[in-house]
């Protein structure tokens, strides 16, 4: 069975892109509302894009990203376990 990345990105630096050109958008919608107009808003949906939902999604997201790699999840017929990955000495 594949896993499952939910929100995050393949690396740290891409996903923190993406949270600027979010957080970009949409503080540039609404700051550009007294110079062009509610047509500033259309930059609103870039942001949504930009957070693959809202900014709640990209934070998980970002959690999600920090995290891959380091933990495993282990499942059997009696549950589920989240454990640490070991690294070696020369990791």
């Amino acid at each position: 069975m594949a896993e499952q990345r939910g929100f995050a990105s393949s690396s740290v630096p891409r996903h923190l892109a993406r949270g600027a050109a979010g957080f970009g958008a949409l503080i540039a919608s609404f700051a550009l509302i007294p110079l062009v107009g509610p047509v500033s808003l259309v930059l609103a949906p870039v942001a949504l894009l930009a957070f693959r939902g809202c900014p709640t999604c990209w934070m998980i997201g970002l959690v999600q990203t920090i995290s891959m790699g380091r933990l495993r999840r282990t499942c059997t017929d009696s549950g589920c376990e989240l454990t640490a990955r070991v690294t070696g000495a020369g990791e």
